[in-house]
């Protein structure tokens, strides 16, 4: 069916049944992709996956490190009350959506608690063809920030704590004065450019921090050292260590 029709003195006039269709097609993949996420987001995760989240981070630190002109900022680590580490997939066709996990730790006296598994997911309209993925580090700045995420539930990045990009570079060392509680960092590999943090929200996986522990436990015990850290993310606390 044409988008046009035949309207007075035979000019073209948009069919507002076709554009109303259009709108309904968009409708429904969105609900279709919002369904995908919800599903992925909730679905069961083994300590090989927690694992797997745990030395990913490692790795997501390194490579930011082998970034020396747009590293982070060794000064702002070293006065870091926390960091979270997300690995988010994004992929898109008309509509677009994301989706990620990682884990978020706090700095306990001369160390670093153990991981905390978190979430994100989304999804919004755009015009946007390809896939992406995205390696996140927020910087958490100040205890408040900190004390968000070990209340467990959710965490709105510029609505609950202040979010801003964090500097970048050897040459931002001489000014590392936080600006905002959080401060993010990205990596990209793939299509999509521009991201922003803005709204996204980061919720605490629960279930999953029960299996990686062997039993339940709370984000707060986890990111406050009252929890056993296993084995495993030894790796990862040496790596933050460094700072």
């Amino acid at each position: 069916m044409s988008r046009f029709g035949l309207g007075e003195n035979g000019r073209t006039i948009p069919n507002r049944f076709t554009f109303e269709g259009d709108e309904m097609i968009k409708r429904i993949l969105l609900f279709s992709l919002f369904l995908v996420l919800v599903a992925t987001f909730n679905a069961p995760v083994t300590y090989a996956n927690e694992q797997n989240e745990v030395d990913r981070a490692v790795a997501t630190l390194q490579a930011f490190r082998d970034m020396p002109e747009k590293s982070i900022p060794p000064e702002v680590l070293k006065h870091a009350k926390g960091v979270a580490i997300l690995t988010v997939y994004k992929a898109g066709f008309v509509v677009s959506g994301r989706g990620g996990t990682g884990v978020v730790m706090a700095r306990i006296g001369k160390g670093w608690s153990g991981p905390s598994s978190i979430g994100t997911g989304g999804a919004g309209f755009g015009y946007q063809i390809g896939a992406e993925q995205t390696e996140f580090i927020f910087v958490l700045n100040t205890h408040e920030a900190v004390k968000a995420f070990a209340h467990g539930g959710n965490v709105e990045l510029g609505g609950d704590i202040s979010a801003a990009a964090g500097p970048i570079g050897r040459t931002a060392e001489a000014d590392v004065t936080p600006v905002a509680a959080v401060y993010a960092y990205s990596r990209s590999q793939g299509l999509f450019a521009g991201i922003s943090v803005e709204g996204t929200v980061i919720a605490a996986r629960d279930e999953t921090n029960a299996k990686y522990y062997g039993r339940p436990v709370t984000p707060g015990q986890i990111l406050s050292g009252k929890v056993k850290v296993p084995t495993g993310a030894r790796k990862l606390q040496t790596t933050l260590a460094r700072y």
